[in-house]
């Protein structure tokens, strides 16, 4: 990885190695690094702190023990609310503030990688927002109504209810033996039977016409319909 595109804007190059070589182990599959900005203390600082950028996380590194340990506190996009940096006579304080526990901040960090951390940063945050909404957005489904809810609709709404068919049973034709012409009575058609609404609709049809009619209020009249309904 070439050191040099880190430290265009006056990072120590020595401290950038270190930096690059921790945080390689950490990245994740299609991780990178986009950015690093270094403190820079006033007076000679031989392990100064740093933040890290990557494409999904930020690293906020702290060398302790002399450089014999570092410590790292790490923050995905989706744990970050927001990022903030005061500028100072001597650099930057940049404060990122996370959604739960307290506000982390490393002071001196020089203000032009101040300013690019905070576009970095604000920018990412956007790009995560703008994604976690899309994805909001193809998880919506409309959940099926039950049959019950189905057939009270109808019935509000003055739409056909759906009834059981009727089946008319046909008589036989019964052919003669032999040809004797004999006088035969008419075949009585059967009557067309009518499709009959069943009891549960019936009374939910009475109900929404007393309603219709204010003979009963809106309140009595979703108790009864729940009343009916439940007997489903």
């Amino acid at each position: 990885m070439n050191m040099e595109q880190f430290a265009q804007d006056g990072q120590d190059i020595k401290i950038i190695e270190k930096l690059v070589t921790k945080v390689q182990d950490m990245l994740t599959p299609g991780e990178k690094i986009d950015y690093i900005a270094v403190q820079k203390k006033p007076a000679v600082t031989i392990l100064p702190d740093s933040i890290t950028i990557s494409n999904k996380r930020i690293f906020m590194c702290e060398f302790t023990k002399l450089g014999l340990a570092t410590d790292f506190e790490i923050f995905g996009w989706q744990d970050i609310k927001d990022i903030a940096f005061k500028e100072e006579i001597f650099g930057s304080k940049v404060t990122v503030i996370p959604f739960t526990g307290e506000n982390l901040s490393i002071d001196y960090i020089p203000k032009v990688q101040a300013r690019k951390l905070y576009q970095y940063i604000k920018a990412a945050l956007e790009n995560y927002k703008k994604a976690e909404l899309a994805a909001e957005k193809e998880k919506i489904v409309i959940a099926p109504s039950s049959p019950r809810e189905v057939l009270a609709e109808k019935i509000e709404n003055n739409q056909p209810t759906p009834t059981a068919p009727v089946i008319t049973p046909v008589a036989p034709i019964v052919q003669p033996a032999a040809p004797i012409v004999q006088p035969t009575a008419p075949i009585p058609t059967p009557p067309i039977a009518e499709e009959v609404d069943d009891e549960i609709t019936l009374k939910l049809k009475k109900l929404k016409a007393l309603f219709d009619r204010q003979l009963i209020t809106q309140e009595e009249y979703e108790q009864k319909k729940k009343e009916v309904l439940s007997s489903l």
